[in-house]
């Protein structure tokens, strides 16, 4: 990487992007330059993700021409030929798709592309039923508006792994910024090179959705809101054939990606869902639905006499495990081959459920590619009739095969099955959580992040992860009956991670990984029976030390 000055004398004299180039003349502070330029703009499994700006280290049209040409160069190595593109509601996402099939096409690399914005899940059963080699989706997720990114398939419709990001990247880096110029979009799709993804794949899709959750009118009240996102092209129509009544957040059914009534539209934070917990309310709807901007993460809230209450991302996975095991139970299907796929950082009560309908439970790596990945081998095994349900802590949930990623446009419909279901005999799914908790034991969850920045927090976390790995005997006083470590994949039969997980007695335990793309270390904590406090206190100070 060039110095950052050289990097911005470059740039100055061959950006022709009207608005980048007088916004790159307009910076006169150094510190912002170099911030902008002192580095490229990090390639890994989850793709590219970066503030929208001008510079190497930001994302605008060259950054991603450039990581395009790069897959494309990989592409060509491996003998592929075809890639899907989709996009989201954020801002400039149509520009970057375009940008994106305009390299592949240069590349000639046959290219199919959406009409208009899809969810991501879309993007990975596109890429799978147009027997495309990858998929290219642009979106920063449930990331503030300033945000934008690129994600990337494979042909099974799964999030790249560490071997084929690690392979792009050193392609991306021998591409340069500036080069010869593609034709534009409009002459590519002139010449058929690149084409529009048909409007029969959409319904098959849809199609696929409804007859994986099979979902009876019933009388449930729902509002729905898509945070300004992809969602609201294809749920409410979904839903409609499900819920007795459907009511949309209307200021968040419009795609907009500055997202002027959630500035963070993550469904997980209940400031997001302000606006959707008010309209609820009104609407007397039994449960509000929301959905991030990529309609691939879904928020769940359930009326109590007091307003809403937010589930977890866990006590909806725990919910679903359970209701969709005992639906089987009911309907005399074999509950012994069902499998279910969550993280080693999602609940364990999720495995004490399953135990008792003698289901099995597979665990994997945290990113929701190592879920995919699973069914692909069920697959392999003729086994995939078997797949479940695929969950993760952070709001993710699958169901069905078609997909490869999370999916909040079939998770929606699941969780109105669920709630629909219990409401006929008198119940909420808080309710329903309850006598859970009853069964088995309340799990509480919490996360705790500690940042340390800068090359001094990289040796800190380093350090720290090193230290951990020593005498696992004790951890702050409490006996430790089980330490799992996941750079030992020989013991795990898991891709060796930088994680640490140790388990105490009575169900709880901490894992402890760094954070893939941000200076953190991150702790997931557990405990049954009651919240320890005096844990998260310890853990705070031994972090933080």
């Amino acid at each position: 990487m060039a110095d950052y000055k050289e990097n911005v004398n470059i740039w100055k004299e061959n950006v022709k992007d009207t608005i980048l180039k007088a916004e790159l003349a307009a910076l006169t502070d150094e510190t912002e330059l170099k911030d902008r330029f002192y580095k490229d703009l990090e390639f890994g499994t989850g793709g590219l993700r970066g503030i929208l700006g001008v510079g190497t280290n930001c994302l605008n049209v060259y950054t991603v021409a450039r990581a395009s040409e790069g897959i494309a160069a990989y592409m060509k190595a491996h003998g592929m030929k075809k890639i899907a593109v989709s996009y989201d509601s954020r801002i400039n996402s149509e520009l970057f798709a375009k940008t994106a099939a305009r390299a592949f096409a240069a590349n000639g690399l046959k290219t199919v592309i959406v009409k208009e914005l899809m969810p991501t899940p879309f993007l990975s059963f596109l890429t799978r039923e147009e027997k495309c080699d990858m998929g290219a989706m642009i979106t920063a997720s449930h990331n503030p508006a300033k945000y934008n990114g690129y994600k990337v398939y494979n042909s099974d419709g799964c999030q790249i792994v560490d071997a084929a990001a690690k392979e792009i990247s050193s392609f991306i880096d021998q591409t340069p910024y500036f080069g010869k110029e593609p034709k534009a979009f409009e002459e590519y799709l002139s010449s058929g090179e690149i084409v529009y993804a048909s409007d029969a794949v959409e319904e098959k899709y849809l199609g696929g959705v409804k007859n994986i959750v099979k979902a009876s009118p019933s009388a449930l009240k729902v509002t729905y809101t898509a945070l300004n996102g992809t969602g609201y092209r294809i749920i409410p129509k979904l839903l409609k054939t499900a819920v007795s009544e459907v009511k949309l957040v209307k200021e968040q059914c419009v795609p907009d990606g500055n997202f002027p009534t959630c500035p963070y539209p993550n469904p997980e934070k209940s400031e997001a869902l302000a606006l959707g917990l008010k309209e609820a309310e009104k609407n007397g709807s039994d449960i509000l639905l929301a959905t991030d901007p990529d309609a691939d993460r879904v928020g769940v809230a359930v009326k109590t006499e007091n307003g809403y209450e937010l589930l977890t991302g866990n006590e909806v996975g725990v919910l679903l495990t359970d209701y969709l095991l005992s639906d089987m139970k009911r309907k005399n299907l074999p509950t012994d081959r069902a499998v279910i796929v969550k993280t080693i950082v999602t609940t364990k009560l999720a495995e004490l459920i399953a135990e008792k309908y003698d289901a099995s439970v597979i665990n994997v790596l945290t990113g929701f590619k190592y879920i995919g990945e699973q069914i692909g081998l069920l697959e392999q095994r003729g086994e995939a009739d078997r797949f479940l349900l695929g969950f993760e802590e952070s709001y993710g949930y699958l169901l069905g095969t078609e997909v490869r990623d999370k999916d909040a446009v079939v998770a929606v419909l699941a969780v109105c099955n669920a709630a629909a279901h219990y409401l006929s005999e008198g119940k909420t799914l808080l309710g329903r959580l309850q006598e859970i908790y009853a069964e088995y034991g309340k799990f509480y969850h919490k996360l705790l992040t500690f940042e340390f920045a800068g090359a001094a927090g990289k040796e800190h976390i380093e350090k720290t992860m090193k230290n951990l790995r020593g005498d696992c005997a004790t951890f702050l006083g409490r006996k430790v009956i089980k330490a799992t470590d996941y750079l030992q994949s020989e013991k795990t039969g898991l891709p060796r991670s930088n994680v640490l997980a140790l388990e105490f007695e009575g169900n709880a335990g901490v894992v402890v990984r760094p954070s893939g793309t941000e200076p953190l270390l991150k702790v997931y904590v557990t405990s049954c029976g009651k919240e320890d406090a005096a844990l998260y206190a310890d853990l705070s100070a031994f972090f933080k030390a």
